[in-house]
C-alpha cells in the first residue's frame, strides 16, 4: 500500500510555531488554522514519529526530551529552507558569468561597443565574449548566447530576431580609380572579387536583371574567413566585396566604400538572431537580461560604431 504523501516541512513549521507561541491556539491564529486542525496535525506527527513531543496542561506546554531534540532539528531545517529560497530569489537578478559568442562583423561593430552600457546596467553580470565566424555548438563550447547571421539551420535552439540588413557590393574609391566600376554583372569577370573560404558560404553572387534572378560564380585572388577581413581588404583597395550594410554602412556614409551594381541588387537581406539553449523552463536572469538588452539597443538601420579607428 503506497505511503500517503507527508508535508514534513509544513509539520515542522507548525510544531516550531506552537513552541514559539506557547500553545495550540496562538499558533492556530498565527497560521490561520483552526485549533482542531493544529491538534490533529500534531497527533499525526507524533503517531508517525512514534514518540510524544510535548505535554500539554491547562496552563502550559512542555516539550519532552524527544520534542526538544526534534525542535532543534526542525529549526535548522526551516532555516535551511529559508536560505535556499533566498538564494534562488537572488538568482532572479542578473548575475554570474555569461558566455556570449558572436560573428566578427556584428561583434566588432555592434556588440563590443554596447558592452559598457550593459555592464553599467547589470554590474553583477560578468561577460565572457568570443568573437569568431565559426559556427559553434553552444553545448560543446558552454556558451549561453550566440549571434547568428543569415539563415538558421534546424536545431533545438531558441532564436530571438534582432533585425535584418540588406546586402551590397562595395569597393573603395582607390580601387575604382584603377578599375572603373562595373556597369553590368557581366563586367565582374574583369574585376578582383574578395570571397570567403568558410564552408557555409556560397561561392556565387546573386543579381536581378530584367525581373530574372541569377547567380554568378564569384572567384577572386583572395579568400578570407570572416566579414571583417573582407571589409578591411575592400577598404585597402583589394577589390569588390559583397557585405551586409549593417557591417559597412558607416564606411559607405563616410565615402570610404562605394556601392556598385545597385541596379542589379536583388534585395537580399541577412537576418540576425540571438540564439540560446531552451532550458524547458525560465531562462537564467542574466541570459534574459542580455537578450532583452540586445533587442532594445541594436539598431541595424543606423550606421554601426567601430570598436577602434581601424581602417
Amino acid at each position: 500500500m503506497p505511503r500517503p504523501e507527508v508535508n514534513r516541512s509544513g509539520e515542522m513549521e507548525v510544531f516550531a510555531r506552537i513552541v514559539e507561541l506557547g500553545g495550540f491556539s496562538p499558533a492556530a491564529r498565527a497560521l490561520r488554522m483552526t485549533p482542531s486542525a493544529i491538534s490533529k496535525l500534531m497527533a499525526r506527527l507524533e503517531a508517525r514519529l512514534g514518540v510524544r513531543l510535548m505535554i500539554r496542561s491547562t496552563r502550559k506546554l512542555q516539550l519532552t526530551e524527544e520534542g526538544a531534540t526534534f525542535h532543534q532539528h526542525a529549526l535548522r531545517v526551516l532555516n535551511d529552507l529559508d536560505e535556499a529560497e533566498r538564494a534562488v530569489a537572488a538568482c532572479q537578478l542578473p548575475r554570474g558569468k555569461l558566455r556570449v559568442n558572436s560573428n566578427v562583423p556584428f561583434g566588432m561593430h555592434y556588440l563590443l561597443p554596447l558592452v559598457p552600457r550593459f555592464t553599467a546596467r547589470h554590474p553583477d553580470v560578468h561577460l565572457d565574449i568570443t568573437i569568431t565566424d565559426q559556427v559553434i555548438d553552444l553545448m560543446d563550447e558552454r556558451a549561453e548566447i550566440a549571434i547568428r547571421v543569415g539563415p538558421l539551420r534546424p536545431s533545438q535552439l531558441v532564436a530571438r530576431k534582432l533585425g535584418e540588413a540588406a546586402m551590397a557590393i562595395v569597393a573603395s574609391p582607390d580601387y575604382l580609380a584603377r578599375k572603373p566600376a562595373p556597369r553590368h554583372w557581366d563586367d565582374l569577370a574583369g574585376h578582383d572579387l574578395i570571397t570567403f573560404n568558410f564552408q557555409r558560404h556560397s561561392d556565387e553572387w546573386s543579381f536581378r536583371d530584367d525581373g530574372r534572378r541569377m547567380s554568378v560564380p564569384a572567384h577572386g585572388r583572395v579568400a578570407v574567413g570572416d566579414g571583417e577581413s573582407a571589409r578591411v581588404l575592400a577598404l585597402n583597395g583589394q577589390g569588390l566585396a559583397r557585405l551586409s550594410l549593417f557591417h559597412v554602412g558607416n564606411d559607405i556614409a563616410t565615402g570610404r566604400l562605394v556601392r556598385v551594381l545597385e541596379a542589379f541588387n536583388p534585395g537580399d537581406v541577412e537576418a540576425i538572431h540571438a540564439v540560446y539553449v531552451g532550458h524547458g523552463g525560465r531562462l537564467p536572469a542574466r541570459v534574459r537580461a542580455f537578450i532583452d538588452f540586445l533587442v532594445e539597443t541594436v539598431d541595424l538601420t543606423a550606421p554601426p560604431k567601430a570598436v577602434s579607428n581601424g581602417l
